[in-house]
């Protein structure tokens, strides 16, 4: 793997845990280093589905809530 990718992954927290997650990425980008433009572009896709898994999961969360609280009423 080239140093600047090394750099690069290393500048970001969230790129590294990401490759935890995902190793295949880690044989990816040492054997095709041009596929890093690739890698962030699977990991800004990755990040906004998991933006809105969140987001979807508090909405659901609130929505129980306030079925109990219609219900102790």
């Amino acid at each position: 793997m080239f140093l600047d990718i090394q750099f690069s992954l290393r500048n970001n927290p969230s790129y590294i845990k990401y490759l935890r997650y995902n190793s295949y990425w880690y044989k990816i980008l040492l054997r095709n280093p041009s596929e890093f433009k690739n890698f962030k572009n699977t990991y800004k896709k990755f990040e906004q589905e998991e933006k809105i898994y969140k987001l979807s999961k508090t909405l659901d969360y609130l929505e129980m809530l306030s079925s109990i609280m219609s219900t102790l009423k």
